[in-house]
């Protein structure tokens, strides 16, 4: 079972530290690997921070050589009660620089929280000095990591990250789901507009909606999934790609299917175009305003599909 913090003898506190220093360095040194590309700053920001970790560890281990000796027993942060468990860095698919500060300050508190409190389990004064010293020193990490923004904006570098971060989620995300949700909302026009005005009746137009909706969606997802594995376009787990694409494809044609739950065949096909004005009006707002694509341009592109589209079930429905 775990042992509370007040169990544990100076030497099993001094035990303790050194682990979680080293473990808190090799956490940073993970950190500033996986985005020194993206965020250099913050890169060298957390490889500063590993090296004052790295520091702190060295002290550790030279007074506990002294007090104790040479063999430092293995005690870890899990073997003790009151510790936060940590998800290990290479288990985040997708780390950006707002996750990375948040989890530099949590870190840190739970070190200054740690040394605060080991202080009292210790008469010896050497030992009680240097827990002191590193819960000051961590201190002035958690208000590093708290003024990181600040620095970073005065640099220009925040600026240059966050565009890095913005372009992340492009890739991963908004691309995905804008594939998905044009093909959901223009590609299940025909079917459902033809199937209305085919039968005039609600809920057979409501079937065949469902019906490519869904269908859309899974062809769309495994599609996306499949395509790329993102190791070197950068676009993120194929996974979450797919899931994105699928879910927003359904959505698309979901939209316009739902009014044919309508009994009354007329204020169904009024509410189900008005909300096809509505999709249309997203999808040219969203690549205007993550793809650069001028509005009026965007806006052409789109409306002149989806109405092209709509014209061509109209046709085929009425035949």
């Amino acid at each position: 079972m775990p042992k509370t913090l007040k169990e544990l003898t100076a030497q099993e506190v001094l035990a303790l530290a050194i682990q979680a220093e080293e473990e808190d360095g090799r956490i940073y040194a993970d950190l500033a690997e996986r985005i020194r590309q993206d965020y250099p700053a913050t890169a060298g920001s957390l490889r500063a921070m590993r090296d004052e970790e790295n520091g702190h560890r060295h002290r550790l281990i030279s007074l506990y050589r002294e007090k104790f000796g040479e063999h430092i027993p293995l005690i870890r942060r899990q073997d003790v009660k009151g510790f936060i468990t940590r998800k290990p860095v290479w288990m985040n698919s997708i780390l950006t620089v707002k996750t990375i500060r948040h989890e530099v300050e949590t870190m840190e508190e739970e070190s200054r929280n740690f040394y605060q409190a080991a202080i009292a389990q210790t008469s010896d004064a050497s030992v009680r000095q240097l827990l002191g010293d590193l819960a000051a020193e961590e201190n002035k990490h958690y208000e590093l990591a708290e003024e990181m923004d600040e620095q970073q904006k005065a640099s220009g570098a925040q600026e240059k990250e966050d565009d890095s971060n913005r372009r992340r989620f492009v890739l991963q995300i908004v691309q995905p789901g804008l594939a998905g949700l044009m093909d959901g909302s223009v590609s299940t026009l025909a079917p459902v507009f033809a199937a209305a005005f085919a039968t005039h009746q609600s809920f057979d137009a409501f079937l065949v909606g469902m019906a490519a909706s869904i269908g859309a969606g899974i062809s769309m997802g495994f599609a996306e999934a499949l395509s790329d594995d993102g190791v070197l376009s950068g676009r993120g787990q194929p996974l979450a790609r797919g899931f994105v694409c699928g879910l927003m494809t359904t959505a698309g044609g979901i939209g316009h299917t739902l009014p044919f739950l309508i009994s009354n065949f007329h204020y169904a096909m009024v509410l189900a175009v008005a909300i096809v004005a509505i999709e249309l009006a997203v999808i040219a707002w969203i690549r205007h305003r993550y793809m650069d694509t001028p509005l009026l341009s965007a806006t052409f592109q789109v409306v002149v599909g989806g109405v092209l589209v709509f014209i061509v079930g109209i046709l085929i429905g009425s035949a």
